[in-house]
């Protein structure tokens, strides 16, 4: 036998081929070791080890391979490559950046077998130490820091698995300059060398000290999601919806405009003329926050639905972990998963491929837990360091036919915090955001409230709670409408109807299109749902004075509500309206 077929032999060769799931006989492997399978090299993953059989999952279209190819075992579980350089990046599943591979191959259609360091390697970054000799250092420590984008400061950490969790050790040699991300940046007088590169398993969450109860609200600047149902900093949600409703639409917003300090975009398994789109989108975007380009405060994860299905499995961790890595230096980190559906889809194509006893609807027995693993790993911490950092998750989930008794909506329901449920009625009548607020709800409302009081108004949850009990009532009399007609209801809630409908038009409602109305402040959204609340007030003194509601609800003033949203000077707009509204309806009696 010939050294190549002895060192074939000790790696393993390829027993059968079932689309992304392989099986390879004698590989001295480990669960979820990283492989590559085939003469081309392809990368996968051991997901099952049975007898002298383990089976694979393979990242890349797996046509042409066949039995009695190698199979190479690297030991080491699927990680990612964590540094500066993660900014202003858009990688695939596996961490792979697309504009390397493409100037690699020199085209935009990629070949199989292709790789590259998630980081640049030879670019040298600028470190400045904020450590001297002799101070003693922690796990997780921060050592320096580098300028990584115009908006980043990137801070440079002892790895949390150089250290045991208490033990420390002394700096005996640091120096600022410029260094490439392998080169030692750092010396510890355990041996331990600091460079400013770290590769993390991306299936294990990193250390923290404790999680905490979020406090502070994730401001989206969308006034159906700030007023009614907000998500906390370190919090999680679910936009759940069918085809058209508007989820993709609803992320995009959050990531432009959501008051995080770093945005990672996970587009999984969406359609590519979407992921096209935020990948020439954002690079354009202006940061609302800082003025400067959005992606440098972004990295974006495409893995389209003509990709391998075993890449699109790995890609949400892909996206957990580098969201962990910037919580870990302090910062305030906002997930989008779009969508945990397609996500479970290709659990289940691998599932079935395997062989295992299928849950509801052919999903695999083990979604909840896959999908618990995934939302557990957001949340406001104490990280090992002392500082304090959160991720918010915030997964868009397709149900079929817009469904959402299926278990991937089911399951995400018993697991997230934040519930926007989209509509589709809502969005074939152009009412955007298309989020149900009879559906949708928010468990952080209580916690979040002493926020929203300090920050913006002592009666904020008073006036929240007004809008929720319109809404309401109108969804009742709804029903009666349809049966008998709106004359035949009393004046009072013929009033009802129309105080609900300008919180529907002009409250509920934003245009995501408009340069002023695409983004909401709490201040802005708390004055215009206190404008409406004076129409209220006002129309029902009017009506009790004898005034026809017909007059009431033709006074020239009320429909400039529905203007406030594209105003910039809002504060004097509002406050002449609502002189306008009582000046107009108090000379009715």
């Amino acid at each position: 036998m010939s050294q190549t077929e002895q060192a074939v032999r000790e790696d393993g060769i390829i027993a059968s081929v079932s689309g992304p799931v392989v099986t390879a006989r004698d590989l001295d492997a480990r669960m979820n070791d990283v492989v590559y399978v085939g003469d081309e090299g392809l990368m996968g993953e051991v997901i099952e080890i049975e007898g002298d059989i383990t089976t694979i999952q393979v990242y890349e279209e797996t046509s042409g391979i066949g039995p009695g190819e190698p199979v190479e075992n690297t030991g080491e579980p699927l990680s990612v490559d964590l540094g500066p350089g993660l900014l202003d990046t858009i990688y695939d599943g596996v961490q792979r950046p697309l504009d390397v591979l493409e100037d690699k191959m020199g085209s935009p259609y990629l070949d199989r077998g292709v790789d590259a360091p998630g980081i640049e390697l030879d670019k040298q970054w600028e470190f400045e130490p904020t450590v001297e000799e002799g101070d003693e250092v922690g796990r997780g420590d921060i050592v320096g820091v580098v300028e990584e984008t115009i908006t980043i400061d990137h801070k440079v950490m002892v790895p949390p698995d150089a250290l045991e969790e208490d033990e420390m050790a002394e700096v005996v040699a640091v120096e600022s300059g410029s260094f490439t991300v392998e080169e030692t940046v750092v010396e510890l007088d355990n041996g331990e060398d600091v460079t400013m590169l770290q590769e993390w398993p991306v299936r294990e969450a990193r250390p923290t000290v404790e999680k905490k109860t979020p406090r502070t609200p994730l401001v989206s600047g969308q006034r159906i999601l700030d007023g009614l149902f907000p998500i906390a900093k370190g919090g999680t949600a679910a936009i759940p919806g069918p085809f058209g409703s508007g989820k993709t639409v609803t992320q995009h917003q959050l990531a432009k405009y959501a008051d995080a300090d770093i945005i990672i975009y996970v587009g999984c398994g969406e359609r590519g003329n979407e992921m096209t789109e935020v990948i020439d989108d954002f690079p354009e975007l202006e940061d609302p926050s800082t003025g400067n380009p959005l992606m440098a405060r972004t990295s974006l994860i495409a893995n389209t639905s003509n990709m391998p299905v075993a890449a699109r499995e790995s890609c949400v961790y892909t996206g957990i972990t580098i969201a962990e890595f910037y919580r870990d230096m302090g910062y305030d980190v906002a997930l989008m998963a779009d969508s945990t559906s397609r996500w479970a889809e290709a659990m289940r194509e691998i599932s079935s491929r395997l062989e295992e006893m299928p849950g509801e609807e052919g999903y695999p027995a083990y979604l909840a837990a896959r999908l618990s693993q995934f939302y557990e790993r957001a949340g406001y911490f104490e990280n090992v360091n002392g500082t304090e950092g959160s991720v918010s998750a915030i997964g868009a989930v397709s149900p079929p036919g817009g469904d959402f008794s299926e278990p991937v909506t089911q399951n995400t329901l018993r697991i997230v915090k934040t519930f926007w449920a989209l509509d589709a009625d809502l969005a074939e009548r152009r009412h955007f955001p298309s989020i149900n607020w009879n559906e949708s709800y928010s468990l952080y409302k209580d916690q979040l409230d002493p926020w929203f009081q300090e920050e913006v108004s002592d009666d904020w949850p008073e006036k929240r709670q007004w809008a929720v009990d319109v809404l309401d009532e109108e969804a009742e009399l709804q029903e009666i409408v349809q049966l008998v007609g709106k004359d035949a209801l009393p004046e009072d809630q013929q009033l009802t109807l129309e105080i609900a409908r300008y919180l529907r038009e002009a409250y509920l409602q934003q245009n995501a299109f408009h340069p002023v109305d695409t983004y909401c402040p709490p201040e802005k959204t708390y004055l215009m749902l206190t404008t409406i609340e004076t129409f209220h007030d006002e129309a029902f003194d009017a009506l009790e004075a004898g005034v026809p509601v017909e007059e009431i609800i033709d006074i020239d003033s009320a429909p400039q509500i529905n203007r406030i949203g594209v105003q910039e000077d809002y504060e004097e707009y509002v406050e002449e309206l609502k002189s306008d509204i009582t000046d107009e309806l108090r000379s009715l009696y």
